[in-house]
């Protein structure tokens, strides 16, 4: 397996604007409550006292995929992994006004969290998106590389669902080369609508919303593990 360890340092900023008071006690009061544990193995058992379908993301930015989500399948467990505290933040509030009691967080690295994961236990991994580190020099930064993508395919159930979302055409590009290489996912796209619209079970995010305010198009991509 290629090392997954290329990626693992994590660039940037942890924390942009200061919290309010209100976010400062989601953060104190509900965070330690949903969070995932930062030590042993990871499973649906653990994480909500018994055996169901898990679903993780990778980088949910302000939440509001996973949350969706998390509405549309209560009897799934959802793990949402970022590791930035407004982001975190967000995911709390929608957390709280929601209701969901099927959901976990992590705030850092997601492949932590991902390698804790039994093999075969993952329905979904949605990778929305990431950052495309665009100069040909950070490439390997990339989460689509085929270190960390052995460990997501071992991670995902056989007919398992990989999702990916860009508007970046350099990052577009870059995954349907890497994903074009494997053998063990299979593209799911049969026309070009199939990843230029939306699918109706795919939350729209902030982030999306503000990618096509700007004239950018975005891509959807979903593919099977074989």
């Amino acid at each position: 397996m290629n090392d997954p360890t290329t990626i693992r340092r994590l660039y940037g900023r942890r924390q942009g604007h200061k919290l309010r008071q209100g976010q400062s006690a989601l953060v104190e009061d509900l965070l330690p409550r949903v969070s995932v544990p930062e030590t042993g193995p990871v499973d649906a058992r653990t994480l909500f006292g018994e055996d169901r379908p898990l679903e993780l993301e990778i980088g949910f930015g302000a939440g509001e995929h996973l949350a969706g989500q998390a509405a549309m399948r209560p009897s799934h467990g959802f793990i949402g992994c970022e590791p930035f505290l407004n982001g975190v933040v967000g995911a709390l509030n929608h957390i709280r006004d929601g209701a969901l009691e099927n959901v976990r967080l992590h705030m850092g690295d997601a492949l932590e969290v991902v390698e804790r994961l039994p093999d075969g236990s993952l329905d979904r991994l949605y990778l929305l998106h990431p950052d495309p580190w665009r100069k040909a020099r950070h490439a390997k930064r990339r989460m689509v590389n085929h270190g960390p993508l052995d460990l997501i395919a071992a991670k995902l159930k056989p007919g398992g669902e990989f999702r990916l979302g860009t508007d970046d055409p350099t990052y577009c590009r870059w995954a349907m080369m890497v994903m074009n290489q494997r053998r063990d996912f299979t593209w799911l796209a049969q026309t070009a609508r199939d990843f230029l619209e939306r699918p109706a079970d795919w939350p729209e995010t902030r982030y999306e919303r503000k990618a096509r305010r700007q004239g950018h198009e975005v891509w959807y991509m979903t593919y099977r593990r074989r």
